[in-house]
């Protein structure tokens, strides 16, 4: 009985494998890993909504411009249907997001307030 014990604790010494204390430290180093990714992943985001905004402003500054060149004045303060009206449509549809809200004078000042304001 003594030796069949013996061989299978020798058996078991030349056993090839993981200890739970290795395991426990790659758990480790991939949650830091996935952390660090996150954030990174969330500050491309937020550049992302910041770019989409400004892009925004800018055409919602070019349908103005073209509505004044075609009327001689600008529409009233967001008065959205008018740039967007047959025949001329200035605009397709007007930009929205939860992100940031754009509005525009009777002047023709664009207001952008939102993600507008982040990013480089």
């Amino acid at each position: 009985m003594n030796s069949l014990l013996e061989r299978v604790h020798e058996a078991r010494k030349n056993e090839k494998g993981f200890t739970l204390i290795e395991l426990l430290m790659v758990i480790v180093i991939l949650g830091v890993l996935a952390g660090i990714v996150v954030f990174a992943v969330n500050g491309i985001q937020d550049r992302g909504k910041a770019s989409a905004c400004k892009a925004d402003v800018k055409t919602v500054e070019t349908a103005l411009e073209a509505y004044y060149a075609k009327n001689s004045a600008y529409p009233a303060a967001n008065a959205w249907a008018s740039l967007m009206e047959a025949p001329n449509k200035f605009l397709h549809s007007q930009p929205s997001s939860p992100d940031y809200t754009i509005t525009f004078t009777n002047a023709g000042d664009v207001v952008a307030a939102g993600a507008c304001t982040q990013g480089p």
